[in-house]
């Protein structure tokens, strides 16, 4: 079989890659195989192979090589005028896929059911502030059903949830777990009671809920298997809280939102028996699309990670 053979196989096979390309460029305008390795930061030896591939490749002769230096074969000088060609669109294409970088990157849209939100995102997004100061961030906050339905709609680009399990059509990553604490007011008689309070009376009770869809109300129900109709029914952590400081009723709220009230006794915690109320906090994303740009740096931030070079 001779040295130069004709090439077969898919196009990738029989067209040489951007590297022996731009080798091929940098011998034509330099002449000598040496220089133009060293402009390329590859040694002469590395050089001399990728044009030899080059050729076999090709399956035409394409550099004549001498002690004067390295000059071009006519079939050479042809590939070279084809090569400039293909090196410039490459370019071009490079310049179009930065615009599109730049784009996705000069904003981001976050959807995340209201705990998170209002406790956890606040300090998240200040860090990505920091990182990224040139990226214009919005935030949509609502329950882990909305959040599904945004992603889902190509109206977010990266979500947070606080349901039991992973909405359908997203993937996911567990960022943090969270407890749901039984909380009354002082004066309620709960707040006086000596022993923990049964799983089974917490399920007949009517409390203050949340809407349907709430994360924090689907954990609830599958941890008791049910709940009685509730007392009221609000649709944010901070009408909930509320409420129940008025001594309006029982309620079922994330520890992250009550340190304040808990520490002054504003609110009491009321031990619960036979039921473990604690709970995943998920970052979702729609299947098959991994975070990229600002929603990959912000997913490493709620993990303890720090933003990535693009």
């Amino acid at each position: 079989m001779s040295e130069l053979e004709e090439p077969r196989g898919g196009l990738a096979h029989r067209v040489p890659d951007l590297g022996a390309l731009e080798l091929l460029l940098a011998v034509a305008r330099l002449g000598s195989l040496g220089r133009a390795a060293r402009e390329l930061g590859i040694t002469q030896p590395a050089a001399s192979s990728r044009i030899r591939s080059m050729e076999r490749q090709l399956g035409v002769a394409l550099v004549d090589r001498s002690p004067r230096g390295s000059r071009l074969t006519d079939a050479g000088a042809l590939v070279t005028d084809w090569a400039r060609r293909i090196v410039e669109a490459a370019e071009a294409f490079d310049v179009g896929a930065q615009a599109l970088r730049d784009r996705r990157d000069s904003r981001l849209r976050v959807a995340a059911s209201m705990t998170i939100a209002e406790y956890l995102l606040p300090g998240w997004l200040i860090a990505l502030r920091a990182a990224r100061p040139d990226t214009a961030v919005s935030l949509l906050a609502g329950n882990s059903t909305t959040v599904a339905e945004r992603l889902l709609a190509d109206e977010a680009d990266l979500g947070f949830v606080e349901g039991p399990t992973v909405p359908a059509g997203l993937d996911a990553v567990v960022i943090a777990h969270d407890h749901l604490i039984v909380v009354t007011a002082p004066g309620h008689p709960w707040a006086r009671r000596r022993r923990p309070l049964e799983a089974a009376e917490l399920a007949s009770t009517p409390l203050i809920l949340r809407e349907k869809g709430s994360g924090t109300r689907q954990v609830l129900e599958s941890a008791l298997g049910g709940l009685a109709r509730p007392l009221i029914e609000l649709s944010s952590t901070t009408a909930v809280k509320s409420s129940a400081l008025s001594g309006a009723g029982p309620a079922v709220l994330s520890e992250l939102a009550l340190g304040e009230e808990l520490s002054a006794r504003r609110l009491v915690r009321i031990p619960v028996d036979g039921v473990r109320l604690r709970r995943a906090l998920r970052a979702v994303w729609p299947t098959g699309h991994r975070p990229a740009g600002p929603a990959r740096d912000l997913l490493g931030l709620t993990r303890g990670g720090t933003p990535a070079a693009d």
